[in-house]
């Protein structure tokens, strides 16, 4: 299988499947001397593990990750680091019946189209659980990036109909509310909605948000590696992603240009502009402002009311999706996002190294 690989200088490779024995990632191209523990990842595994919210799947994970190499004597080598987090809740006979039908919304059939064989435990390699690996990749390069002063930050801006509003935002709550909303009052909202769902026997989706901090102008590349192509390649790369808006995004279809312009200023010194409609990217290369962009989660396609569908001797039947699964994808999604756009960062970090001579002699001391 071709595409578990994401990145060209700081590079992550997956690995496992959702009812496998384990599921990990190699982490390749991290400088050395970079302070790395075992709990320093585990942060972030713990925001999205299973079970951890009333919103989300039953299934009872503790992802403990292990590093098995590349750290020595709590810093990074410079050396491929290997990530291994052990599957301890797999009920495969969940998924038993499953293996003879496609269900609506998920890659049975598109697997079964491309390999003609799927592993129909959870969904195999096309699992939400595949994201594990993504995280406690993503945490390295989290790190890495608060070194340089750069912050990644990822929160619910809605689930279904319930958006927050701006000015109650409160960034402490995204850890404390179950889903990840910087905003109590919509998580409140919020919650009811998802309370009515379930009791439909239904999902919902919704909005994930994410932030970067820090970033200095002149990251990203001004053709096909633009800095907003690779952001919206690595979000699409999540499974529940089905569109990224950037700054404005769709909004800018119905602007004049006088209001989607973002009018430049000089503040203390620096070049800065007035507003952000760009999202902090502008011919694909960052402009030094915050970097604001959207992913769109659709509802979570495992549901327990009936709905129609084929097997694979071709006929038609009806299913009702049994096992454990979320209602909603989305809080969970929040530290995935999160750890995608900084794996982003740091690869495009570490390519941007060269594209100056300057700063080629000042590293070499030429």
């Amino acid at each position: 299988m071709a595409g578990s690989t994401f990145g060209k200088q700081f590079t992550i490779t997956t690995w496992g499947e959702s009812h496998g024995e384990a599921i990990g990632a190699v982490v390749d191209g991290c400088p050395a001397g970079l302070p790395l523990q075992e709990e320093d990842i585990q942060v972030y595994l713990d925001r999205r593990k299973p079970g951890s919210s009333p919103f989300s799947t039953p299934r009872k994970e503790s992802d403990r990750v292990r590093i098995l190499s590349g750290v020595f004597e709590g810093k990074t080598t410079g050396t491929p680091i290997s990530l291994l987090i052990p599957n301890t809740s797999q009920r495969s006979a969940d998924y038993s019946e499953i293996a003879c039908y496609y269900r609506p919304g998920h890659a049975d059939y598109t697997f079964d189209a491309k390999y003609g064989f799927r592993d129909y435990r959870g969904g195999g390699r096309s699992s939400g659980r595949e994201t594990a690996g993504r995280v406690a990749g993503g945490a390295i390069a989290a790190k890495f990036l608060n070194e340089l002063g750069i912050r990644v930050q990822a929160y619910t801006k809605s689930i279904g109909p319930v958006s927050i509003d701006p000015s109650r935002f409160d960034a402490s709550a995204i850890l404390s509310t179950p889903t990840a909303m910087p905003d109590r009052e919509a998580d409140s909202h919020a919650q009811e909605w998802l309370k009515a769902c379930m009791q439909e026997k239904d999902s919902s989706g919704g909005v994930v948000e994410c932030v970067i901090s820090g970033l200095p102008a002149g990251v990203g590349e001004p053709v096909f590696l633009k800095l907003d192509a690779c952001l919206a390649a690595a979000l699409f790369s999540i499974g529940a992603v089905k569109a990224v808006e950037i700054g404005d995004g769709t909004g800018v279809s119905t602007a004049k240009g006088s209001e989607n312009n973002d009018p430049f200023r000089i503040q203390d010194g620096r070049i800065v502009k007035a507003s952000n409609h760009a999202g902090g990217i502008l011919g694909g290369i960052s402009d030094g402002a915050d970097i604001v962009m959207r992913a769109h989660i659709k509802p979570t396609p495992s549901i327990f009311r009936p709905q129609q569908t084929v097997n694979v001797h071709g006929q038609e039947q009806t299913v009702s999706i049994r096992g454990r699964h979320d209602p909603v994808i989305v809080p969970r999604a929040v530290v995935v996002v999160e750890c995608m756009a900084a794996l982003t960062i740091a690869d495009l970090l570490l390519a941007n190294m060269g594209a100056r001579m300057d700063g080629v002699r000042r590293f070499y001391g030429k």
